[in-house]
């Protein structure tokens, strides 16, 4: 099996498979310094975006991401990206990463649909065990997002990488497995509820 390109469609939100003609959309709305603060190789232009892009659509072609934009539905304009990546189907698992939305709509559930909608089709069409996450161990607003989802902090990755900047990172990683789906998808559609 392999995964194939597909849009996941929420309320709030869609999820597009990104393509090169989302690059200018990206570009307008993802340069924000602080969206890339605690990212290895931070994106600061539309040559960048352009990289960014064609490394997730290479990885997708391999069968390893299947990297989304983010669409809000209400204008149709893109407001971030989020993708599978580190896809392993023989042992039924994926990453949900590479996740950010652009500033103006931090906080409004759209990203809250997008894990949502990314996680569902995972345990229940994918039918995977376990979905992974992970962040910078500095990163203490992801941390506590990530552990505001219902996953399970597992470990830290002592000195895992090093950053354009020259920093070595630790990395957090967390999981949620298919037993536990079920209540963190009620939890993620309480917090829907109450943001609408």
């Amino acid at each position: 099996m392999r995964i194939e390109p597909l849009t996941l469609r929420g309320w709030l939100v869609r999820l597009e498979p990104m393509r090169l003609d989302h690059v200018d959309g990206l570009t307008a709305v993802g340069l924000h310094p602080e969206l890339w603060r605690w990212i290895p190789n931070p994106v600061t232009s539309r040559d960048e975006m352009l990289g960014y892009v064609r490394t997730a659509l290479s990885e997708l072609e391999r069968g390893v991401s299947l990297p989304f934009v983010t669409i809000l539905n209400s204008s149709d304009r893109v407001i971030g990206s989020t993708r599978y990546g580190n896809i392993d189907l023989p042992n039924r698992r994926v990453e949900i990463g590479w996740t950010w939305i652009t500033p103006p709509y931090q906080r409004t559930g759209a990203n809250t649909e997008a894990k949502l909608l990314l996680l569902a089709h995972a345990f229940e069409t994918m039918k995977l065990n376990r979905v992974e996450l992970k962040t910078d161990a500095l990163n203490q607003k992801s941390r506590a997002a990530i552990a505001r989802l219902g996953a399970v902090e597992e470990g830290i990755f002592r000195k895992h990488l090093v950053t354009a900047s020259g920093r070595i990172r630790d990395t957090v990683y967390f999981s949620i497995i298919d037993s536990e789906w079920p209540a963190v998808k009620a939890r993620l559609s309480t917090f829907l509820r109450s943001s609408s």
